[in-house]
């Protein structure tokens, strides 16, 4: 996905726009975007799934308040290189934190979370009288 189109086409233009149809520019506008997110419902739970690639299970710190699940990340790393005439140091930092208000429905006390190939998910089980058979057939009259 490009963020830049250039309208004339041209050798200088060309360059531009093979550098801004990398991941480059990805890479750039999302550095401290909150991490994207979905929530699936079935019959006895909901799903969060949020896409954190590059992160560690022990990076994240998920609390509970109030009904309120917040997922949050600090994260930095930094590394130093020298050598005779050249010295190299480089960091990253980045954070986030997300907050979701969840409904009565969930019971809170076996909420559990999993980490791989770069999505959190937080199972978010319903309580036993909560739970409702969506099937039903309804007849028209």
């Amino acid at each position: 996905m490009s963020i830049i189109r250039f309208h004339r086409p041209n050798a200088i233009a060309d360059v531009f726009q093979n550098f801004f149809d990398n991941d480059y520019v990805d890479f750039f506008n999302r550095k401290g975007m909150d991490p994207l997110s979905n929530i699936l419902e079935h019959p006895d739970s909901f799903e969060l799934d949020l896409a954190a690639p590059g992160l560690k299970k022990d990076d994240f710190k998920i609390h509970l308040e109030n009904n309120v699940l917040t997922i949050s990340s600090d994260v930095r790393d930094e590394e130093e290189e020298e050598t005779k005439n050249y010295t190299r140091k480089e960091f990253h930092y980045s954070s986030f934190s997300r907050s979701f208000t969840l409904p009565r429905t969930v019971d809170l006390d076996k909420i559990n979370a999993d980490y791989e190939s770069g999505i959190l998910k937080v199972m978010l089980p319903k309580k036993e009288d909560s739970r409702v058979d969506i099937k039903k057939e309804i007849k028209i009259s």
